[in-house]
């Protein structure tokens, strides 16, 4: 069975506009998982909810395999790394020094040599409060600083928020540097393909409240297939195209690739090409409601 660093099961959280769950989530240690979804449909919640800054109405959750009814043990809380959409006011008055030097105080595995480092190689001013800084700087230090304790459970909600293009890059780089030489879990809360792309191992499909499953990142897309075929429409019928494109003397039909292919070998068609589509393309899909079931995440198997 596959260790968890995070177990949701059944958890709901009522508001006063909507309700969160019922969520049943694994992340598994070790890997990234990228939690996609519209605006509003309830992906920040999930992080605080993981981080109990804010109680569940119902359900269970672990975090690496103990149970928690209360506040997380401070030893768990110095596991987990956080960097929020929206920056804490409380180090506003704070510089990238100082702000460092009291992250270091409840970190015990602070490393200010990787802070100083990432904070040269992210371009972070020194010596000016974080509030003048921009919002690019200050999404920059707070990327370092979390990296710098050594996490666990890395948390991102939206990191790349702010960014020009060549700090993005860098911030990427910085992460996967990371994932490279560490064990460490990371939940990213984003809504940019390229990051899903470069950094997930499975994808987590949010929708009105809800998670819909998770998913092989690679799996997601390659589940999918554009082909180019020639044959009649009774045919392509029967082939379960998702969508199609009649032409004057051939159909574009969106397929199930591996069903579509042990259906083809049966009718008469004739296929001429064959596209792989785009891992955006499979997340629209899949958010239509197309995803075969047998692609999703089943508890204790990879």
């Amino acid at each position: 069975m596959t260790d968890l660093a995070v177990k949701l099961s059944g958890i709901v959280k009522s508001g006063r506009r909507k309700t969160i769950g019922p969520i049943d989530l694994d992340v598994p240690a070790g890997h990234v998982v990228a939690v996609v979804g519209p605006n509003g449909s309830g992906k920040s919640t999930l992080i605080h909810l993981i981080m109990k800054a804010i109680q569940p109405d119902g359900g269970t959750m672990e975090w690496f395999g103990q149970q928690h009814e209360q506040g997380l043990p401070i030893e768990l809380k110095r596991m987990i790394a956080y960097v929020p959409e929206i920056p804490l006011y409380e180090e506003n008055q704070a510089t990238a020094e100082e702000a460092g030097s009291f992250r270091a105080y409840w970190y015990p595995d602070w490393d200010g040599t990787r802070f100083e480092e990432l904070l040269n190689r992210f371009d972070v001013p020194r010596g000016i409060k974080l509030s003048k800084m921009s919002k690019g700087e200050r999404r920059k230090f707070e990327i370092a600083a979390a990296l710098a304790c050594h996490p666990k459970l890395l948390l991102l909600d939206e990191p790349s928020s702010g960014l020009d293009p060549f700090a993005w890059k860098e911030m990427l780089s910085g992460l996967r540097s990371l994932l490279a030489e560490e064990e460490i879990t990371v939940l990213l809360c984003t809504h940019i393909v390229d990051e899903i792309k470069r950094l997930a191992d499975y994808v987590v499909l949010m929708r009105d409240g809800r998670s819909y499953g998770m998913v092989e990142k690679d799996a997601l897309q390659e589940c999918f297939q554009e082909w180019w075929i020639r044959g009649g429409q009774a045919e392509v019928k029967q082939l379960g195209a998702l969508e199609l494109e009649q032409g004057p003397d051939l159909m574009k039909v969106l397929v199930n690739s591996a069903e579509a292919e042990r259906l083809a070998a049966e009718l008469p068609i004739e296929v001429l090409r064959r596209r792989s589509i785009e891992l955006e393309e499979a997340l629209e899909l899949w958010m239509k409601g197309h995803l075969p079931e047998e692609l999703k995440w089943k508890r204790g198997t990879l």
